[in-house]
């Protein structure tokens, strides 16, 4: 849980590094609480209100941890755009987040493993 709400600390910082720890984290409990809130919708009978406002609550978040983990492997935040090229887009993203950071500090700063 620690490393959800450090990324909803630094909900607009983009620059940086994010570990894959830091961002599978934050990705497993944002699942966790989607899902939570749409049983809840199921039950109550309401339609998309509770996880479309969690989605919009998060999304700056999403965006600046999927932009530092970018900058971990050594590539600038503009290849989060890739995503938007169908199908192939978001695969090569998914790669991107599971390879592993630099070693050393690169251009965007100090190695988060090491500090």
């Amino acid at each position: 849980m620690e490393w959800y709400l450090k990324v909803i600390k630094n909900y607009a910082v983009i620059q940086g590094r994010a570990r894959r720890k830091e961002y599978w984290m934050f990705t497993l409990f944002n699942g966790i609480i989607i899902f939570v809130l749409a049983i809840i919708e199921f039950i109550i009978g309401l339609k998309d209100i509770l996880t479309g406002l969690y989605v919009f609550a998060v999304f700056l978040p999403s965006l600046a941890v999927n932009i530092r983990r970018l900058h971990d492997t050594g590539r600038s935040g503009w290849w989060f755009l890739i995503s938007l090229i169908p199908l192939i887009g978001p695969i090569v993203l998914l790669v991107f987040t599971c390879l592993d950071g630099q070693p050393n500090d690169n251009e965007y700063g100090e190695n988060p493993k090491a500090a």
